[in-house]
């Protein structure tokens, strides 16, 4: 089993910079999440943006799925801001014959209340279990990119019309 990471940017790589007081996106933290780990499939990381994901440009989005596309892997996991991560899903709606699961967190993978390590976790077991398609793994859910959205109110991800939706 493989699958391919794809680090976009976002909360869950920022790094705090204390001579500037400031948290700026670094380099991918799911490293350092999966690092050490005793996983039982081989994956590899791959840095495509370092951006705030409120920063992405159509531009952007348009980077992302050209690297999606051509990846040779069926099974994509891709690291991503929350604030706009199912514009980027949206956008990739038309790559077929691949599973592709964005995640993020809330706060840094760093720090030691981020629900990154959670939500990677999720990622990697939807990635392996689920058929071709889009999706956002979230605060414990699995929802297919386009019935879900970010509450930013509650601080979690939930189904677009939860009275429809049967998944996860």
């Amino acid at each position: 089993m493989f699958i391919k990471i794809l680090a976009a940017g976002g909360t869950i790589d920022k790094v705090y910079f204390d001579t500037k007081s400031d948290y700026q996106v670094g380099p991918p933290n799911i490293m350092t999440v999966l690092d050490g780990m005793n996983l039982g499939f081989e994956y590899a990381i791959e840095s495509v943006l370092r951006k705030d994901s409120l920063d992405l440009t159509q531009k952007d989005r348009e980077c992302i799925h050209a690297v999606v596309a051509r990846e040779k892997a069926d099974k994509i996991i891709i690291t991503h801001g929350t604030d706009t991560m199912v514009e980027t899903a949206a956008r990739l709606a038309d790559i077929k014959q691949k599973t592709i699961v964005l995640t993020g967190a809330l706060e840094p993978a760093l720090f030691k209340t981020s629900d990154a390590v959670f939500n990677i976790g999720c990622a990697v077991a939807a990635v392996q279990t689920l058929v071709p398609g889009i999706y956002i793994a979230m605060n414990g859910r699995v929802f297919p990119h386009d019935q879900v959205r970010k509450n930013v109110r509650m601080g979690r991800f939930e189904a677009v019309n939860p009275a429809c939706f049967s998944a996860g």
